[in-house]
């Protein structure tokens, strides 16, 4: 087993919902929107908005927002295969990596978040955060698509709560 270090993180989750389901999740603003953002937008290479429906492409870029964070993160679609496998820019320089594979009745979700600065803060507001972060929005995918519920918080506004992304498990 390799070390743990803090350039580098991967979380791993059962999901007993098909590997098309859970990329058209990923996939397309409708499918990202559905469980994940407030709001999501993406545009091709030359500018024009993909329309909702429409899977995203390696050169699309992207604006996502979260409920309860008024922050926005941009970043672009570095892989798309359609079919398992997607890589974007997340958090500056870093890549998130999601590649899913069936595994007899469910698909095994594959996140790996790497290339982290590992300077302190990186390893606070990068590292541990994100990590924190994407545990629970891959347990809010399993629970949408196996439960048909979503665990995030958007009936109260945490935006005024102080270190609310710190504390709050549902953000």
């Amino acid at each position: 087993m390799a070390p743990m270090t803090f350039d580098s993180f991967t979380k791993k989750i059962f999901i007993k919902a098909s590997l098309e389901k859970i990329y058209w999740c990923w996939g397309t603003t409708e499918g990202i929107l559905s469980w994940f953002l407030r709001t999501a937008e993406y545009q091709k290479e030359n500018g024009t908005p993909r329309a909702p429906s429409a899977f995203i492409s390696q050169g699309d870029t992207y604006t996502w927002q979260w409920h309860n964070w008024d922050g926005q993160e941009k970043g672009k679609v570095l892989k798309a295969n359609g079919i398992d496998h997607l890589e974007l820019s997340f958090a500056g320089e870093c890549i998130v990596s999601i590649t899913m594979e069936e595994k007899g009745s469910a698909t095994l979700l594959t996140l790996k978040q790497y290339n982290i600065p590992t300077d302190e803060k990186s390893k606070m507001q990068i590292h541990y955060a994100c990590s924190n972060g994407w545990t629970f929005w891959l347990a809010n995918l399993k629970a949408y698509l196996e439960h048909g519920i979503l665990l995030n918080e958007t009936d109260h506004d945490l935006r005024q709560v102080p270190n609310a992304g710190f504390e709050f498990v549902n953000m």
